[in-house]
C-alpha cells in the first residue's frame, strides 16, 4: 500500500500560515532557500501529491510553469520543476474540473484515499491544514513531518484545531535546516 506523507512549516508557537516569515530581507531569503531545499527532497520522496482545493490553488498559483507571470528566485526552480511535473489530486466538491496534471478526488474520503493508497505506485505527499485534519481523523496518514521554524508567530491559524483525538506519534528522523529550523518525522503509533 503507498503510504500518504503530510509536511507542514510551523512556527515555534503553532503557526501555520504560510506568510509567517521574518520580515528582514536577509532573514527571510535564508529561511525559504533552507526550507526549498527541504520541501525538494520531501516532495522527491513521493511520485503523487493529495491536495485540498485552497492548498491546490494557491500551489498552481505560485509553481504552475507553463502559467507563471513572475519570475521567483533561481533557488526555488528545483522546487518548482518538482511539483509542476507531479501528478496531483484534488479533493474539492466547488471545483468542477482541474488541469496542470490533476484529478479531482470525489465522494467519501476515507474511501476516496483509501483507493489512491490501493494504487500501484510510491507514496503520496499532502499538506495543507484542513485536509490533513481530515485525513488525521481517519488515521490515514502514514507519517507526519513538521518542518519547526525558529519564529514566534503569535497569530494565524494552528494545526489539527478540532482533532477529536489524541495521535501517537514515534520519532523516525530529525534533521536541522541551515536557516535553524527543524525537521521532524514521525509515524503513528498503531
Amino acid at each position: 500500500m503507498r503510504p500518504l506523507l503530510y509536511s507542514i512549516n510551523v512556527t515555534l508557537d503553532g503557526c501555520v500560515h504560510h506568510n509567517a516569515i521574518p520580515a528582514d530581507p536577509a532573514l527571510q531569503e535564508e529561511m525559504l532557500r533552507a526550507t526549498h531545499r527541504h520541501a525538494t527532497e520531501s516532495i522527491g520522496r513521493a511520485d503523487a501529491l493529495l491536495f485540498g482545493r485552497v492548498t491546490y490553488q494557491m500551489m498552481e498559483g505560485a509553481w504552475r510553469l507553463d502559467t507563471r507571470t513572475s519570475t521567483p528566485p533561481d533557488w526555488t526552480e528545483p522546487f518548482a520543476r518538482k511539483i509542476d511535473a507531479m501528478k496531483k489530486y484534488v479533493v474539492s466538491s466547488a471545483l468542477d474540473r482541474v488541469d496542470w496534471n490533476s484529478e479531482l478526488v470525489r465522494g467519501d474520503l476515507g474511501e476516496a484515499v483509501t483507493k489512491l493508497k490501493q494504487q500501484p505506485g510510491g507514496p503520496i505527499f499532502t499538506g495543507g491544514v484542513k485536509l490533513p485534519l481530515a485525513l488525521a481523523e481517519l488515521d490515514l496518514i502514514d507519517e507526519y513531518e513538521f518542518v519547526m521554524q525558529p519564529i514566534l508567530a503569535g497569530h494565524g491559524p494552528t494545526l489539527f484545531a478540532g482533532l477529536s483525538k489524541y495521535v501517537e506519534l514515534k520519532l523516525l528522523d530529525r534533521k536541522e535546516l541551515s536557516s535553524g529550523a527543524v525537521a521532524l518525522r514521525y509515524e503513528p503509533r498503531r
